[in-house]
């Protein structure tokens, strides 16, 4: 009993710190499938997004979806204190508990349970102290464990919540470009109408920046998969799948420099949908609907063609572009469904209103600046 309470304590210890180290610090996506982080992941999750499916506002369960991502993270920091007390707790138990219990009571493992728990968080009360130089090695040992794990979570906070704040900001920005929720019809049309088709090119090449971006950072911190816009009809999942349809309309349908910019940004943006759909351990498997049928496109077509922007349509281009779909809407869908996000549609429902005109109140600015949209891509151009 004392030899199993000693290797169950290392083992505990080792695989605790081990799993600290590769979610905190180490700056890479780790592919073991046996993790106590992912674990945890897995466990919390479902029951999380099952409750969440049973709510029928929109609105109530994205806010109930957008909690777990912190409490998450929060939960799992005390995952792991409470399993570094628990090791250390079964070292001192597995020595023969060699700690001066209080008056009256008798030393035991709850004794060192608590002793644990004080000298993980470095509380330093005296009521009970250990006895043999063996014993205090490990109380030292235990402090200075507590108060580093305590600094690295403080350092890992501000590095989580930088790259999310980076993240957003072209989700921000995808709103009054590509109406909200985004559409890659709306994205078009409203650089086409405001003569700014010859900028798209600059403008993948900022996406294909913050795909690599957000690849790295979500690759290395999983966990931000998780965290959710700030408006409810916005996602990075939604961004970069708008994203991959526009770059696959133009790179099929298209001529000129702008193709060989949005096959580059299809690259990376196909490679960090993939690599976090691995990573999150989310297999690709096809949609249960068609996300553009046959009649759809031809209003797609249509819709493109009013703004100005003609699709080259033939046998082959059809062939490409379903090629291309194929590539990353599996990928695309299975997230989705992971992670309780909606996918964008390829054109708006209705006449779509972008998240700027409305205020906290729920009123509509369309009437005030119906017909300037963008007011400064007219003056651009003019």
């Amino acid at each position: 009993m004392i030899r199993l309470g000693i290797l169950g304590g290392l083992l505990i210890l080792a695989v605790i710190l081990w799993d600290a180290f590769e979610t905190i610090i180490l700056p890479r996506r780790v592919m073991r499938r046996v993790r106590l982080t992912r674990m945890f992941y897995r466990f919390t999750w479902l029951p999380w997004r099952a409750l969440a499916r049973r709510m029928r506002s929109g609105k109530r369960k994205d806010t109930f979806l957008s909690y777990y991502g912190p409490l998450s993270l929060l939960g799992l920091f005390g995952v792991w204190a409470l399993g570094l007390i628990v090791a250390f707790a079964l070292l001192q138990w597995g020595l023969g508990s060699p700690v001066s219990a209080p008056p009256g009571e008798v030393g035991n493992f709850w004794t060192d349970l608590y002793f644990s728990g004080t000298s993980f968080f470095t509380l330093g009360l005296g009521d009970v102290a250990p006895r043999t130089p063996l014993t205090r090695a490990i109380t030292v040992a235990e402090a200075g464990t507590g108060f580093g794990f305590l600094a690295i979570v403080i350092s890992y906070l501000p590095v989580l919540y930088g790259a999310f704040s980076r993240r957003e900001v072209n989700i921000s920005l995808l709103d009054a470009r590509a109406g909200s929720p985004p559409t890659v019809v709306e994205l078009l049309r409203r650089n086409a109408e405001a003569g700014n088709l010859g900028k798209l090119d600059s403008y993948l090449r900022d996406w294909e920046l913050w795909s690599a971006e957000l690849m790295e950072s979500h690759l290395s911190y999983p966990v931000l998969c998780y965290y959710r816009s700030q408006h409810n009809n916005q996602s990075w999942l939604a961004a970069l799948t708008t994203v991959l349809d526009g770059c696959a309309l133009t790179m099929a349908y298209t001529e000129g420099v702008c193709r060989w910019q949005a096959r580059l940004t299809f690259a990376i943006s196909r490679h960090a949908l993939v690599d976090l759909a691995q990573t999150l351990g989310v297999p690709p498997h096809p949609a249960p609907l068609d996300r553009l049928p046959a009649p759809d496109f031809d209003h797609v077509e249509r819709l493109l063609a009013r703004a100005g922007l003609i699709l080259r349509r033939s046998a082959e281009a059809d062939r490409k572009f379903a090629h291309l779909r194929e590539m990353y809407e599996p990928f695309a869908g299975a997230l989705a469904a992971r992670l309780v996000m909606s996918l964008p549609a390829w054109f708006p429902a209705a006449e779509p209103v972008d998240n700027w005109r409305t205020s906290a109140w729920g009123r509509s600015d369309q009437d005030a600046v119906a017909g300037a949209a963008l007011p400064a891509a007219d003056e651009e151009h003019s």
